[in-house]
Formats: structure tokens, C-alpha cells, sequence
């Protein structure tokens, strides 16, 4: 007897990422750059996302797409501390966004005006890095009380993204973190990511960081 082998998670990539080139090409000619960051719960997103949107929305309008399992605390804090619009996105318990649920977001969101759109995605290192969400670049943070070793843990996360960003940089002492070690093992990961380091209560390394999105908005 003959058995049939359905290759499921392959079919469901190659659908994401069809879907995903068709949403950055819809985005593109909108004229909206579309940054989607990753990172594990309690990183420090929405605090570094505050902190950059005001760094750059005296150059761009922007806009952001929360993403939770559930609760809508982090977009009320972006809309409250900064000039961006915002949208809830619930999964309702997907750990993961696809590039259709992107999409239907966007459709809901109304992007009309906007020229810069950040996703910050579920808190995951793993399943989010699999799906294509039609962003023009991943931008992942990864923050000191992680440890130095999550890069050799988590490898897909950092050779997805773009940009790698240390955050909580002013405990390292307190969590024995080696800077110089973790940027050595993301670079191992992906040679070509860009890695900045932060610290959002002190508003240090924030600038750089815009400067950066700003040239590749350019």
C-alpha cells in the first residue's frame, strides 16, 4: 500500500512566505517601512519602542501593532507616552504571528499617512523567528538577564533579524553578563547583523539606534 506523506510546517512556510513578499510589496508601494521586533517577555520592548519612537516621530509617522496573547497594556502605554498610532493585536493564545495576520491587522489599522510601522511581536525567541511577517527588517532585543549564551540557544532568532539589540546594559554586572562574549556569539550566528547596545531607563544608546533606522529608511 502506497502511504502519503504530507509535509505540513513546509506547506505552511511556503504559504507564509508567499504572502509575506506579496504584503512587503503592498507596504512598499504605500511608501511604509515595516520593522517587526522580537524578543522574549520582559526584554524591555515597549519601554525601547517608546524610547525610539520619540527619537523618530519629529521625522516620520508612525504607527504600532501591538501583539499579545491577550491584554492591551502595551499599546495604551505607546499611545499615552508618544505621538504613534496603535492597534491591539490579541492571538488568542498563537505564540506566533503569520504574514496574514499581519495583514488583516493592517487592513483594520488603516496605514493610510503612516511612513514607518513597527510590529512588536509576541514574546517568543523561537516561534515567532519562523514566519515572515512582510517586514522590510527583524530587529530582535535581547536583554542582560538572558544571559550572554542565548544566541548559541536560540540560534534562528538572531539569523532572521537584522538587527541585534543588548538591552538592560546597566545590569551586567549584577548578571554577570560578558558584552564581548555575546557579541561574539551573535556574530557566529549571523556575521552580517547590526548590534547596538541600550539601556532605555538612561535613554543610552538610543540615538544611535534611530540614526541607524533612519539611513535605512533612506
Amino acid at each position: 500500500m502506497e502511504i502519503q506523506i504530507v509535509k505540513v510546517k513546509e506547506d505552511i512556510l511556503q504559504e507564509n512566505n508567499l504572502r509575506a513578499n506579496k504584503l512587503r510589496d503592498e507596504l512598499k508601494q504605500k511608501g511604509i517601512f515595516f520593522i517587526n521586533v522580537m524578543a522574549s517577555p520582559g526584554s524591555g520592548k515597549t519601554t525601547l519602542l517608546i524610547k525610539l519612537i520619540k527619537e523618530l516621530e519629529k521625522d516620520f509617522h508612525i504607527g504600532v501593532m501591538e501583539a499579545d496573547i491577550d491584554g492591551d497594556v502595551d499599546a495604551y502605554r505607546i499611545s499615552e507616552a508618544t505621538t504613534a498610532k496603535t492597534i491591539q493585536i490579541h492571538t488568542s493564545g498563537a505564540c506566533h504571528l503569520t504574514a496574514q495576520m499581519v495583514s488583516d491587522a493592517i487592513d483594520s489599522f488603516n496605514v493610510e499617512g503612516l511612513n514607518l510601522l513597527f510590529l512588536e511581536n509576541v514574546g517568543n525567541l523561537v516561534c515567532p523567528a519562523e514566519f515572515d511577517t512582510g517586514s522590510n527588517i527583524n530587529m530582535m532585543l535581547l536583554s542582560v538577564p538572558e544571559g550572554d549564551d542565548k544566541p548559541l540557544k536560540y540560534p534562528l532568532m538572531f539569523q532572521v533579524s537584522q538587527i541585534a539589540i543588548i538591552t538592560k546594559t546597566d545590569t551586567c554586572e549584577i548578571f554577570d553578563f560578558d558584552i564581548d562574549r555575546c557579541k561574539k556569539n551573535i556574530l557566529n550566528r549571523n556575521k552580517d547583523i547590526k548590534i547596538f547596545e541600550t539601556c532605555s531607563l538612561k535613554n543610552e544608546g538610543i540615538k544611535p539606534l534611530a540614526d541607524y533606522i533612519r539611513s535605512l529608511i533612506k
